[in-house]
């Protein structure tokens, strides 16, 4: 069934244009209510009912949400027209941002992955006596809670309610549901006796578990990226206020929670290691959690840890890591759905402003309510997180269509993977049309989009198809029209190409081997060194494992068909073997291994032997096999014994 978008100006505040986003968006309409929410809310309740109903209104969803419980229908959809689109200083020319919102709205929201995880309840208390104990004291309703204080409190509490340990954590790992930690000079209270309790004699290299740790100590925090670790709340313990916060939130960790699968892996394509060189580490060297590590050929990520930022999916070379939540596929879609449905509604030159679900929708809102709005001609792209929003994306923006592309920061924001791949996005076509708006005041904002003059778009818009890469450099062709132009990179592009020391190289092919893309490649004819720039990651294992160091990398970007054709880096004439002329091996090298060690090695000291170096393996085992020597030579082979032998034997005994 087709769905029904259901129109309201809000009390007559904004123009909406139902016959351009009816055209453009391609869903069917209602008439434009004015109190949707209010007065009409009887209308909203019967289109409800229908169901595949459409709500634009972003600000009533929870009373909306009540209306289709009491009507027994599923919740309807929402699309926000009046805070992006509606309320502006250029309201009346947005009818084109108002049908792509739209038809961005109508786009399928792919599943996500996700697991269950369990919290028992299972708490464990950092800190002071004095801010532990009667914070241990308030959860030990709700938790099963462990107070680890780091000193001796003079009076241990009576009420057994809540376990009571000193001592020192040496070492913490896990998340929500699954903490495991390691405790020095460990004190437990010895319950029995008259009086107040006493404490054990301390011993080291005590091991515990806990879903939940709440961390009053003041220390620096136990976890990178604090803010991130599920099962980790953390707060200072002068301020009350948040302690008392922090107690609030560790009360509610019981039950079964969903747990999202913010990334895939594809340990096949991964270029972290091979051979036990070490390749690319971009995710490593990135990830803000922790959760990615080092897994022999690969890196494995835990997804528990996992707070689903995507640098890592942004800054992967090989798209072995991609983002899941949702996939890259439906974020590069909703990107040419938007560019698309404005230039089909009458738009010409759109300009993208993305910004997170938070703040930057925040901004957005505080500036349609307050000031000046959006500009007609600027639509904005809401994500879980900027992290995920990569050179690629960046340019696949600009390929479909958008003059130019904003990322609005947050205070949260990876400033510095961010600024490496706007650079990167600029060195291959976007040049000045990206930009980063560091601005907090929504008047700013407003300011910084309105006084910006929109260059025109490409002429020629692609379709973002692919992986990341494929569609970067189809975006890159379409930026630089008809140039077969080289762009340089910046250094830890990964683009680019290996070039050869020819004089130094002698053809072994280890990079062969351990290149993980096969970007480098053998010719099983002869002795030839060929090379695909395109599928090159400069991840650099071809430079660590050459034995000769004649392996350099050039990050880059070759717009031509070539780069698409492997080329040859080294060649040289194969050696023919002197007994059948099967040509093998590399002539230059099998003649300077003649040259030292003819006539000059225990081993190559006669014609005879010194002549299997110019054998092919056939030859030289057929050679060695016919030596007077031969190692392949073995004691002359025993008599069968039959049943005449055993007959015989028992004769004579």
């Amino acid at each position: 069934m087709a769905k029904t978008l259901i129109l309201c100006d809000c009390l007559g505040s904004q123009e909406l244009d139902r016959d351009k986003i009816e055209a453009a968006a391609g869903v069917a309409c209602s008439r434009i209510h004015s109190s949707l929410c209010t007065a009409e809310a009887g209308d909203a309740a019967e289109a409800i009912s229908r169901g595949f109903a459409i709500i634009a209104c972003q600000q009533e969803k929870a009373r909306f949400e009540e209306i289709a419980e009491d009507v027994g229908t599923p919740p309807p959809g929402f699309v926000d027209l009046r805070d992006r689109a509606g309320w502006s200083d250029e309201a009346s020319e947005a009818g084109p941002k108002q049908a792509a919102l739209v038809a961005e709205a109508l786009l399928p929201t792919p599943r996500t992955r996700a697991v269950d995880v369990t919290s028992e309840g299972r708490c464990l208390v950092l800190g002071r006596s004095a801010v532990a104990l009667p914070a241990a004291d308030r959860l030990s309703g709700p938790l099963a809670v462990t107070a680890l204080v780091s000193d001796e409190p003079e009076d241990f509490p009576l009420d057994r309610r809540f376990e009571v340990i000193a001592g020192r954590l040496k070492t913490a790992s896990g998340a929500l549901g699954g903490f495991h930690l390691h405790i020095d000079a460990l004190r437990q209270i010895e319950p029995g006796g008259r009086g107040g309790f006493a404490l054990s004699a301390p011993r080291d290299g005590a091991e515990t578990e806990c879903d939940v740790v709440l961390d009053l100590s003041g220390n620096p925090p136990l976890f990178p990226a604090p803010g991130k670790r599920e099962g980790y709340l953390r707060a200072d313990p002068g301020d009350p206020n948040a302690v008392a916060a922090a107690v609030f939130e560790a009360g509610q960790m019981v039950g079964t929670f969903e747990k999202l699968l913010y990334v895939r892996l594809e340990e096949s394509l991964c270029a972290h290691s091979r051979a036990g060189k070490t390749g690319c580490t971009k995710c490593l060297d990135a990830c803000p959690t922790g959760a990615i590590a080092p897994d022999g050929d690969h890196v494995a990520i835990d997804a528990m840890i996992c707070a689903g930022c995507g640098t890592c999916s942004a800054l992967c070379p090989s798209s072995a890591i991609t983002y899941d939540a949702p996939p890259t596929a439906a974020l590069f879609k909703r990107i040419e759905t938007l560019a698309t449905v404005y230039r089909k509604a009458g738009g010409a030159a759109p300009r993208l402003l993305v910004t997170d679900n938070g703040f930057g929708a925040e901004m957005i809102a505080l500036s349609a309510r307050l000031g000046r709005g959006l500009p007609a001609d600027v639509i904005p792209l809401e994500l879980e997180t900027l992290s995920q929003f990569g050179h690629a994306e960046m340019l696949a923006a600009l390929g479909t269509g958008f003059a130019a592309v904003d990322i609005l920061l947050s205070p949260r924001s990876e400033r510095d993977l961010l600024d490496r791949e706007l650079g990167l996005a600029a060195a291959m076509g976007g040049g000045a049309r990206l930009r980063l708006l560091d601005v907090a005041d929504p008047d700013a904002l407003s300011e910084v989009l309105y006084d910006t003059p929109a260059d025109p778009p490409t002429a020629d818009p692609v379709l973002p198809l692919g992986s990341r890469r494929q569609v970067a450099r189809l975006a890159a062709k379409a930026l630089n029209p008809g140039s077969d132009d080289v762009l340089p990179l910046p250094d830890g592009a990964p683009y680019g190409a290996v070039r050869i020391d020819v004089k130094a190289c002698t053809l072994c092919l280890a990079c062969v081997s351990l290149c993980p893309p096969g970007a480098l490649a053998d010719n099983p004819d002869r002795p030839q060194l060929r090379f695909q720039e395109d599928a090159c990651l400069q991840c650099g294992l071809c430079k660590r494992v050459c034995p000769e160091s004649a392996v350099t990398l050039e990050p880059r970007l070759d717009l031509s068909d070539a780069a698409l054709a492997h080329e040859i880096l080294n060649e040289e004439e194969p050696y023919e073997c002197v007994e059948c002329g099967k040509p093998f091996g590399v002539k230059s090298t099998v003649e300077r291994i003649v040259a030292e060690l003819a006539g000059k090695h225990s081993m190559f000291a006669s014609e005879d032997a010194s002549r299997m170096i110019r054998m092919c393996d056939d030859c030289r085992i057929a050679s060695q096999y016919h030596s007077e020597n031969n190692p392949f030579a073995s004691g002359e082979r025993p008599r069968i014994r039959t049943s005449d032998d055993y007959f015989s034997d028992r004769k004579d005994h």
